[in-house]
């Protein structure tokens, strides 16, 4: 999607990071996110968690940088002020988006970009886990590096709303958090019909009705943050969310696909709840109650 050049952004709604080496015991949730993707491709990976964010013993401080995003035009120009503009409709959406659904809205504690590895409410965190919402501490952490992921290693076309679908589909996690959703799910379990991927599909379907509304959601002047989204750029988001569905990933790594060990959701999935969110709005969103042949 295209921003408006004179859309207002509040850049204080997202945080980068300076380059951070693991603290003691970092190593520990870059094993976990190879364990979690070993489970996702069936092959183990965890023999490369030392050769992931260089030296896993040393310290290195972590410098909050403020971003200097100030109009719609600066998103359509730079990769950060990208995810700061997606930040600032995304929080001006939700609010009556969630009150329509019962839930009490509050913003995340933040977004934060960062290179490679950084520390976070959940432990230390490396690029190799992907974006991720972290519910401890309510925030969002995201290494743009992962947009280029996602055109060159993943073959996804690449436009904005490509990118702007990963950040609104974390920010589906954080009104999981805010409903008592992921308390109340069995995280364990994978498969078609877990909970996990239950959970995934709804994140999916709540980017949908973001960008369903995008367009009309105003800045604090009134003035929408986002042009009119085209089927062209529909098209981007529906292909992002194709090509890290499990089943596309697992071909693509060895060669076969065992649906047992999904945790987010077929290619064919992804797509079709992000379409139910675009076509129906949040109140379409629930995977949970629903057989999971209609997933």
């Amino acid at each position: 999607m295209t921003f408006r050049p004179d859309a207002k952004l509040d850049s204080g709604k997202v945080s980068r990071r300076g380059r951070t080496a693991a603290i003691g015991g970092g190593g520990a949730v870059v094993v976990i996110g190879l364990v979690l993707l070993s489970q996702l491709v069936g092959v183990d990976l965890t023999g490369f968690a030392g050769l992931l964010g260089g030296d896993q013993g040393s310290s290195q401080s972590q410098n909050e940088q403020a971003l200097d995003c100030d109009t719609g035009a600066d998103a359509n120009s730079n990769t950060d002020c990208l995810v700061v503009g997606a930040a600032n409709s995304l929080d001006a959406y939700w609010p009556g988006a969630a009150s329509a659904l019962g839930v009490s809205y509050t913003s995340p504690r933040d977004v934060v970009l960062f290179e490679q590895q950084t520390s976070t409410g959940c432990g230390q965190a490396s690029s190799a886990v992907g974006p991720f919402y972290c519910p401890p501490d309510q925030t969002i952490y995201l290494d743009t590096s992962f947009f280029g992921e996602l055109r060159d290693r993943f073959g996804a076309s690449g436009g904005s709303l490509s990118q702007m679908y990963v950040i609104a589909h974390e920010w589906g996690h954080h009104i999981q958090q805010l409903s008592g959703t992921l308390d109340r799910i069995d995280h364990s379990a994978t498969g078609p019909g877990s909970d996990a991927v239950r959970s995934e599909l709804q994140a999916d379907c709540y980017a949908g009705t973001w960008v369903k509304s995008a367009s009309t959601t105003p800045d604090a002047n009134g003035t929408p943050f986002l042009e009119p989204v085209t089927d062209e750029q529909i098209a981007d988001a529906l292909n992002a969310a194709s090509v890290i569905g499990d089943d596309r990933i697992q071909q693509g790594s060895t060669g076969q696909v065992n649906p047992e060990s999904w945790t987010h959701g077929s290619s064919e999935s992804r797509q079709k709840w992000f379409g139910v969110g675009l076509a129906s709005g949040p109140a379409a969103c629930d995977t949970f109650s629903i057989d999971a042949s209609q997933l």
